[in-house]
């Protein structure tokens, strides 16, 4: 069973499915709008696990309601807010730019947990940090520079920004989830919750911007954001921060960028540069000093 999978393959597996995440955007973002792609890839995503969990909902619905202030949250900042903030950045802003605010998200995770009170950053895992970032940096300016000298933020950054700070705070109160209520009826309540909270802005987009063509291409792209970048990477995650905790997770995000890339040379004809080995090796590192450092409270 997937859970059973080790934490940190589990977290590979995240970073993997929303590298693809990150590629399906790209090719899509003229053709499906960004509050209509996030509203509808939950909405599959949840019809397509209410008929597995729909008795455990419920049966635990007196939890949801005790609960639902957390769930809210979660769904508000996991579901709605970070992945349509990046939908809506990936139309307004290139990919090195997204891809450089992304980066900093194993660093803003740390930040969060520590102003709850939840996990502390030991020097172990701030190293690993710094030398992860370093291979993301490398990916990002393709190992020049002048590319990184020469950035310049717009809107659309700002909408990364906003998604790195909603991820930031689900992955730390993700780590208060009730012992009692079971990891699927956690994760389809806070769909749920989710369509609810995108159904108004989805709606006001459909009125001021359109809607997009049935097709087949259009079907492909949210039957991939809905399986593998919805259900089975929550899947993935919820259980892998559950396992090592938000700081060591937030580190996996660095391998995003590896991922995205090699899913563009296979899927969008672009070739391997050299940059994408020079940035395997810290990349790498980073996550293993990281991820086998003890922090107290994690």
């Amino acid at each position: 069973m997937l859970t059973k999978l080790p934490p940190t393959v589990l977290l590979t597996l995240t970073a993997l499915f929303w590298g693809g995440n990150f590629v399906v955007g790209r090719l899509s973002h003229a053709d499906i709008p960004p509050l209509g792609l996030t509203f509808w890839r939950w909405s599959v995503a949840a019809l397509i696990m209410l008929p597995f969990v729909g008795r455990e909902l419920w049966q635990h619905r007196s939890q949801i309601r005790a609960h639902f202030g957390l769930l809210f949250v979660l769904a508000l900042t996991g579901m709605a807010m970070f992945h349509a903030f990046t939908y809506i950045a990936l139309g307004t802003t290139t990919a090195i730019n997204a891809t450089f605010v992304l980066a900093a998200m194993p660093m803003v995770i740390p930040l969060v947990s520590l102003l709850v009170g939840d996990e502390h950053l030991n020097a172990r895992q701030g190293l690993g940090i710094a030398i992860s970032i370093v291979g993301v940096g490398i990916v990002i300016s393709r190992a020049q520079v002048s590319v990184l000298m020469n950035l310049e933020f717009t809107p659309g950054d700002v909408w990364v920004l906003g998604g790195v700070l909603a991820w930031s705070v689900y992955s730390v109160v993700l780590r208060r989830k009730p012992a009692t209520l079971p990891p699927m009826v956690l994760l389809v309540s806070c769909m749920l919750i989710a369509i609810v909270i995108l159904l108004p802005f989805y709606v006001w987009e459909v009125l001021n911007v359109g809607g997009f063509a049935l097709n087949v291409q259009n079907g492909l792209v949210i039957g991939y954001v809905a399986t593998f970048a919805s259900i089975l990477a929550f899947i993935c995650w919820n259980t892998g921060v559950a396992r090592i905790g938000a700081n060591k997770a937030g580190l996996f995000i660095h391998l995003i960028p590896l991922f995205a890339s090699v899913l563009s040379i296979v899927f969008l004809g672009e070739s391997l540069k050299t940059y994408h080995f020079l940035a395997i090796g810290p990349i790498l590192l980073g996550l293993y000093l990281t991820t086998t450092a003890t922090a107290k409270g994690s």
